[in-house]
């Protein structure tokens, strides 16, 4: 797939602005449901250089990661601002799927590694996906409280989630006129046109049995691994793709809102065990809501399409990232 890269900076402006548009607007931000603002007391502004602190050089602070595009670039990129911060770092990224990871941080392996909210709460506390709250900080809130008595501290959510999309090519949502939310897709769709999705998507609540019970949407279920090439060889309509998918920089396909709050959140938060949390002290903690500011689900996905699709490396990546946002030289 070729694709022109977008421009980070572009993006970050763009974001510059929407933070001074919110700032001018008024108690607005009540009504997004997003994350980043409980992540917003005490942090800088985007664009703040990181500065070194020699105090910092006698911490080590292992980051690890799970093992996939997004979480080699969280990963790195943590890592590098907190080693720009001064802080002695190591990596241990590609740990492996949740459970692995999890059981790296909490025997001391590593130190944090960034999970996300909804997988946290499933597989770790075994909350069933039907009882998560929808609401982003009632979920963070609750994973605190179990993940306290692991002794592992939750920073402060991204602003972006990575939370399933249901998604189709621009020449589907003109067809069906362009609808805007799954109830739409659900009333103009039908039974008539297919989605695919993995095997076992066909039994879960948050998967193909929630279409049916939330949106009343029954099409036809196509099992597979295929996701965009789905689309891209019209052997289904849609597709269960995830919203920072860097095949969704690209600009040919449409995603639709989940305006009924089928899928649980799936913020990113730097899970941390309570003795590196302490090491890192407030000026990690500032460090890691700075450089979160920045990373909306536009940016993820074109950080994501610079490693799944244009074959850059993820620690090259993270720099960048750090670079034009300002944060490191």
């Amino acid at each position: 797939m070729r694709r022109i890269p977008r421009s980070l900076v572009a993006l970050l402006a763009l974001l510059a602005l929407t933070l001074v548009l919110a700032a001018c607007g008024g108690d607005d931000s009540s009504s997004s449901g997003d994350s980043s603002s409980s992540s917003g007391s005490g942090g800088s502004k985007p664009g703040t250089e990181i500065k070194k602190d020699s105090a910092n050089s006698s911490k080590q602070i292992t980051i690890g990661s799970k093992n996939f595009p997004e979480q080699y670039i969280l990963g790195e990129i943590y890592a590098q601002a907190l080693q720009a911060a001064g802080f002695n770092v190591k990596k241990a990224l590609d740990l492996g799927a949740e459970q692995v990871a999890f059981k790296a941080l909490k025997s001391g392996k590593v130190d944090a590694y960034p999970e996300y909210t909804g997988t946290a709460l499933t597989s770790f506390y075994k909350v069933k996906t039907d009882d998560v709250p929808r609401d982003p900080q009632q979920s963070y809130d609750e994973l605190k409280k179990d993940l306290a008595k692991d002794n592992i501290t939750a920073y402060p959510q991204t602003p972006f989630q990575n939370t399933y999309k249901v998604t189709s090519t621009k020449a589907t949502a003109d067809k069906l006129g362009n609808p805007k939310t799954l109830s739409q897709v659900a009333q103009k769709a039908g039974s008539k046109m297919s989605i695919s999705g993995f095997p076992e998507c066909r039994q879960r609540t948050d998967c193909l049995l929630g279409l049916k019970s939330k949106y009343n949407w029954t099409p036809k279920f196509v099992s597979s691994q295929g996701q965009y090439s789905d689309l891209d060889a019209k052997q289904a309509d849609f597709t269960f793709g995830f919203s920072t998918d860097g095949a969704l920089s690209t600009d040919k396909y449409v995603t639709y809102e989940d305006d009924k709050s089928l899928f649980p959140p799936y913020y990113v938060t730097l899970l941390t065990r309570n003795e590196a949390a302490k090491k890192l002290g407030d000026s990690g903690m500032k460090v890691i809501e700075q450089i979160q500011k920045p990373l909306t689900e536009q940016v993820m996905q074109e950080l994501n399409a610079r490693v799944s699709i244009d074959k850059q490396k993820p620690e090259q990546v993270a720099q960048e990232y750090l670079k034009q946002s300002g944060f490191i030289k």
